[in-house]
């Protein structure tokens, strides 16, 4: 309902303008420069969006029920008219800010710019169109028509359009009644300027003959009107600049009508220039100044509110700051451990806190004012140590401070601390605080640090050495799996008593997967299962296993206590590191000797001097009493293949696993030698006391159902080699398998529908989906199949969730015999110990 009245209001207006044009003869479109509607039409849109553009149309082609022309002309003109309200309502809308267009300077501009093209341009080469087609006129006619038509719709757009926008646009309180008064006065100025200027009263039977007497040339009067339009820009008034313009160019049209000076009968086309040129320059710059000055006042206004506000907030902020001030003074003279003090921009001292005195022995009356370079040593001073920390404080921000300086009584002490520049809001610089600590007692702790450098280090040194080692292992065990795997194959099918050299391949395979097992435990990329245990418990569970490492001279101590010690780590990787270390230590003792081991609780600041913040851990010292190792290569004692015995007596990599095991489980280890006393190696667990204990027994324990029927592997790896042993291996063990070489393949597969008991999966592969993948696409599309991964090394294998199973390579029969029954079902009938050939082509083809 309302937008249907508001059409309605739109239709009877507009089109009671557009018919006016034919029963005011002087606002004919052909016979005056200024065509009303389309300015009007304009304005509309710009004010009410396109939705009013039916009533622009209708309002348009309404005349002819009022008049003998042309249908055609009609509909051309009204569709012209609405055309290039369209046009104009969206460049304006787009380039210039829409209804605000008038609110500046560049706004106006704009506005006259699509005013003239395609505004006008369209409006009245539509109507041109429309005539042109009734009427037939000559082709310089239509010319002349045409650019009349143009310039008479842009003069008319620029003198109308602002008045109705600026006008609906203000809002209906008046700001006040000066300002009302004002605009009154400045618009009846202008139209009493245009009356006497171009009025064709002045001469007629209304006014007397005498005044155009008087007044030969009146039309020069008319540059009277720059001055109230100019007076109206200053104000910032836009809606009176815009409607003076109006009227003073309303009474140039109506001299214009009746050919009065300066728009002569005589000369048509000069008398139209002179009239578009009036109209043009009354209304756009008088309403580009006001846009500019109401601009400038807006602006004015927003930085005083701005100033209010920041005059308010400075208020605010000299009340913080004083309390600021003095909860900073109280902060200061409450720090007991450091002097606080604050310099000038010349290193004088300002402020001085009770700590600084108790420190240095200053009061503050006996300090401030004095130059800080009195707590220097003399030499210092003459070096201008003093001079050059501030402006290092100045260059950088802040000068780092560390070395002795001199007590109020002489005495030299040691301090560490800084010297900051001070800057205001403008980066000026307005002086120094300084915050020193009395680090006298710290200096017994600086062979502790370089210590502790050192084994940083070398722990960086390790990492560094342990990526390439494990990178080595990870494609060394995929061989390893390979000999170890065809090994096994040919105990099974050969005759026993033919090839002893099977033997010899299976024992370089042990051995190879005990050195590759200790080059992924230094390098910290061995795949552990962790689990807490007692480690009390644990090492003395390992006794024999120690005492059969050591000879018989060998004195065996071990200081273990009776208390729940909990750890959570690899057991069987613990018990290795132990064993390599007994083994270094016989070694190292030819002679015989004692080897001693205990443990005790500590913590990472006592005796690690590592970063760890006091947590608790638990201390394995492992010592000898051997030939010990010289100072120059205890550093390189956990490097992969260091060694100090003879060729083929050792790897090299027994202190090297114990590295790696250490770091991986949380914890460090650390070497204390001295040649001709021993050595004693101390590894650090950190301490799980809040976890519970793993019972092996309960582990045990877990029942080992067979399933009367033979179950389908799909074995997964991109090596064919690879999949051939561990298939092999499978099928000994009972079941069939079929082989895919990507995680991709593997799903699809699946996806076809085949009945696969059990995915067994390499964790690297080509493609998108490693094996860590693929396990979640399995779980996630079939959570009742089990899935398994197997891995020499890989680092995909950390994103692995904990509750999925991973088989390090190389493995043999019994290792994959234990793994399967440690997963949930399927679980194989127990094998008779000779392959069992696939049911199936496709899994005996492991295609």
């Amino acid at each position: 309902m309302t937008y249907s009245i508001e059409l309605f209001i739109v239709t009877a207006i507009y089109g009671s303008l557009a018919a006016s044009a034919h029963v005011l003869p002087a606002i004919n479109p052909t016979a005056t420069p200024l065509w009303p509607p389309t300015g009007v039409a304009l304005a509309l849109m710009l004010l009410r969006g396109y939705r009013i553009w039916p009533a622009i149309l209708v309002g348009a082609v309404a005349p002819y029920l009022i008049t003998d022309r042309s249908l055609l002309e009609f509909v051309a003109a009204g569709i012209g008219t609405l055309l290039a309200a369209l046009a104009g309502t969206w460049l304006i809308g787009r380039w210039s800010n829409g209804c605000q267009t008038f609110a500046t300077p560049s706004g106006v501009a704009k506005f006259a710019g699509v005013s003239f093209a395609p505004t006008a341009m369209i409006s009245s080469f539509s109507a041109l169109a429309g005539s042109i087609f009734v009427n037939e006129p000559s082709f310089p006619d239509s010319v002349a028509a045409g650019l009349t038509w143009w310039l008479a719709d842009a003069a008319a757009i620029l003198v109308i359009a602002p008045v109705i926008v600026l006008w609906a646009m203000m809002p209906l309180r008046i700001s006040s009644r000066w300002d009302l008064l004002e605009s009154i006065a400045v618009i009846a100025l202008a139209g009493l300027i245009g009356i006497v200027a171009y009025s064709p009263l002045i001469g007629s039977d209304l006014v007397s003959d005498d005044l155009n007497v008087a007044l030969p040339h009146r039309s020069l009067l008319g540059f009277l009107a720059l001055l109230p339009l100019i007076w109206t820009g200053l104000r910032g008034n836009r809606c009176t600049a815009a409607t003076a313009a109006l009227i003073f160019t309303g009474m140039a049209v109506w001299g214009f009508a009746f050919g009065n000076d300066p728009f002569p009968k005589t000369d048509p086309n000069g008398a139209l220039l002179s009239l578009l040129v009036l109209s043009i320059t009354v209304s756009a710059p008088s309403l580009a100044l006001a846009a500019a000055i109401a601009t400038r006042h807006t602006a004015e206004a927003h930085l005083l509110s701005v100033q209010d506000q920041l005059n308010g907030q400075l208020e605010r902020n000299a009340s913080a700051l004083d309390s600021i001030r003095r909860h900073f003074q109280t902060l200061i003279e409450g720090v007991v451990d450091y002097a606080i003090f604050a310099l000038d921009r010349e290193g004088h001292v300002t402020s001085w806190n009770s700590t600084a005195q108790k420190i240095i022995g200053y009061t503050s009356e006996e300090i401030i004012g004095k130059h800080f370079g009195i707590f220097y040593r003399p030499d210092e001073r003459r070096a201008g140590s003093p001079t050059h920390a501030l402006e290092t404080a100045i260059e950088r921000g802040k000068y780092d401070v560390e070395g002795w300086r001199i007590r109020k009584n002489g005495t030299p002490f040691f301090i560490t601390g800084s010297v900051s520049s001070s800057h205001d809001d403008s980066g000026n610089l307005i002086g120094f605080i300084s915050i020193l600590r009395d680090a006298t007692e710290r200096r017994d702790a600086e062979e502790k640090l370089v210590q502790a450098r050192e084994q940083l280090a070398m722990s960086q040194k390790m990492e560094a050495i342990g990526k390439l080692t494990g990178g080595i292992a990870h494609d060394f065990n995929n061989l390893l799996m390979i000999i170890g795997g065809s090994a096994q194959i040919f105990t099974r099918l050969l005759d026993p008593k033919l090839p002893k050299a099977i033997e010899a391949i299976q024992t370089a395979a042990k051995r190879g997967e005990s050195l590759t097992r200790q080059l992924l435990t230094f390098s910290r990329h061995q795949h552990l299962s962790p689990t807490v245990v007692d480690l009390n418990a644990s090492i003395k569970n390992m006794r024999t296993m120690i005492e059969s490492s050591l000879r018989g001279n060998i004195v065996y101590n071990e200081n273990v206590g009776e208390g729940v010690a909990s750890v959570k780590v690899d057991l069987a990787e613990l018990e290795l590191a132990i064993v390599n270390i007994a083994v270094n230590a016989r070694d190292a003792m030819p002679s015989g000797g004692t080897f001693t081991l205990s443990v005790h609780a500590v913590t990472a600041n006592q005796e690690t001097g590592g970063d760890r913040r006091a947590k608790a851990f638990f201390a394995i010292a492992l010592g000898d009493t051997g030939t010990g190792i010289p100072p120059n290569l205890l550093s390189k004692m956990f490097d992969p293949f260091f060694t100090t015995k003879e060729v083929g007596k050792g790897t090299g990599l027994g202190l090297s696993q114990v590295y790696g095991f250490a770091h991986q489980a949380g914890g460090t280890v650390t070497a204390d030698s001295k040649v001709g006393q021993g050595t004693t190696i101390t590894i650090y667990l950190p301490s799980c006391a809040d976890e519970q204990i793993t019972s092996k027994e309960l582990a045990a324990a877990r029942t080992r159902a067979r399933q009367p029927q033979r179950q389908t592997v799909l074995v997964v790896d991109d090596s064919p080699e690879v999949a051939d042993v561990t298939s092999s291996l499978f099928e000994h063990l009972g079941y069939d398998t079929i082989y895919r070489d990507s995680a991709e393949a593997a799903l699809k597969l699946l996806d076809a529908g085949t009945k696969i008991d059990l995915v067994f999966s390499d964790i690297v592969m080509p493609g998108t989906i490693d094996g860590v993948g693929l396990a979640r696409e399995v779980r996630s599309r079939y959570p009742g199949l089990p899935i398994a991964l197997t891995t020499g090394y890989s680092d995909a294998a950390k994103a692995a969730p904990p509750s999925l199973k991973i088989l390090r390579k190389p493995f043999d029969t019994d290792a994959l015999r234990d793994f399967i029954h440690d997963l949930a079902p399927p679980r194989p009938p127990r094998s008779s110990g000779a392959p069992m050939t696939s049911n199936t082509t496709e899994a005996s083809g492991r295609n």
